[in-house]
């Protein structure tokens, strides 16, 4: 076993991905790097230097075990550890809570986390087509799970952009046994990424859409990410409804208050359509369950089950309809966006 002796700017390092990035971001990479600088040294996020501090200095573990194509994630194995190296692995994992994406197996530390995140992969990944070779966009990504089931279907490059800094840290921390280069967690917004980069081979939303004031706009920044041909896949919560109807929730939803809209599945799809999207198909339909998502040791306290109507799941706490998933995959027609008159 062999110990490093990183620093913490060695630690939230992004070079190693922009490095591997194929020539066709050239372009794009002095951008990307200053970027990266600029939200390092703009953040205001209390707690990085906190995790940064706990993920100073770590233990670094050569492992042959690194299995990226089965529901937890897994990278090592138990007796590659010694005991001291255990307890700090325990001590990096308790102090980077809550986990809410996954599920993920460090050294055979099961992190079981607020998401079986491998239960949506399951359902669309067979609708996805072959990703060998594609460089793919996941906005959103959270602490990269998904980047990570991309990856090991093939895909040449995953960058992954969330602003959670807890996020890019849990990545980080992954990342840092996998040693994976073609794959990170950069600390971003889709808002913060230039439109009409007209760069990824395939781009997914997941999770982001109910979040943005201005929907369409979401859409219309996601197919200019894209090369022209390029695939969309987007997730967003929907309900039952006809084209045209969509539920603009008066305060909460869920608990949750920074909900806007949630169209009807043929509402969804006129928007994609609308944006220039073609060959625009629903090819997942799923109301979340408490078993999907649910406290756990690693992310304790409320989750889905306290938000939902006690005497009828099929409700919100609120009298909302519950939560239910579509996912869209469609193709970018051209590299403008359509206009309308």
């Amino acid at each position: 076993m062999s110990h490093s002796n990183m620093t913490q700017s060695n630690m939230i390092s992004f070079q190693k991905f922009l490095d591997a990035l194929p020539e066709e971001y050239d372009n794009y990479k002095p951008e990307l790097e200053i970027a990266i600088n600029n939200k390092m040294a703009t953040h205001n996020d209390g707690n990085l230097r906190r995790w940064m501090k706990l993920l100073d200095n770590p233990f670094t573990q050569i492992t042959d075990h690194k299995l990226l194509d089965q529901s937890w994630v897994s990278v090592g194995k138990q007796t590659d550890l010694n005991e001291q190296d255990t307890h700090t692995l325990d001590t990096y994992i308790q102090g980077l809570m809550p986990w809410r994406k996954g599920p993920f197996e460090l050294f055979d530390k099961k992190i079981d986390t607020e998401w079986r995140s491998d239960f949506k992969w399951e359902r669309i990944v067979n609708q996805l087509g072959d990703l060998s070779h594609l460089n793919i966009l996941d906005v959103g990504c959270g602490n990269g799970y998904h980047c990570l089931r991309m990856k090991a279907a093939g895909a040449k490059t995953v960058m992954g952009i969330d602003p959670a800094w807890l996020s890019v840290c849990q990545f980080q921390l992954i990342n840092h046994f996998l040693q994976e280069p073609t794959v990170s967690v950069l600390p971003f917004t889709l808002e913060e990424i230039p439109q009409n980069l007209n760069l990824f081979d395939m781009t997914f939303s997941m999770g982001v859409l109910y979040h943005r004031r201005s929907p369409l706009d979401h859409i219309a920044h996601l197919h200019s990410t894209l090369k022209t041909g390029g695939t969309l896949v987007l997730e967003t919560m929907v309900i039952d409804g006809q084209l045209g109807e969509v539920l603009v929730p008066e305060g909460r939803y869920a608990q949750m208050n920074n909900i806007w809209f949630l169209p009807s599945v043929p509402t969804l799809i006129s928007w994609c359509k609308k944006m220039g999207f073609e060959d625009v198909q629903c090819i997942d339909l799923n109301q979340t369950s408490t078993d999907e998502q649910r406290s756990t040791e690693f992310k304790p306290g409320t989750s889905l089950q306290d938000y939902l109507d006690p005497t009828n799941p099929d409700l919100t706490i609120e009298g909302h309809p519950a939560p239910k998933r579509a996912t869209l995959i469609a193709k970018k027609s051209s590299g403008r966006l359509k206009r309308y008159a």
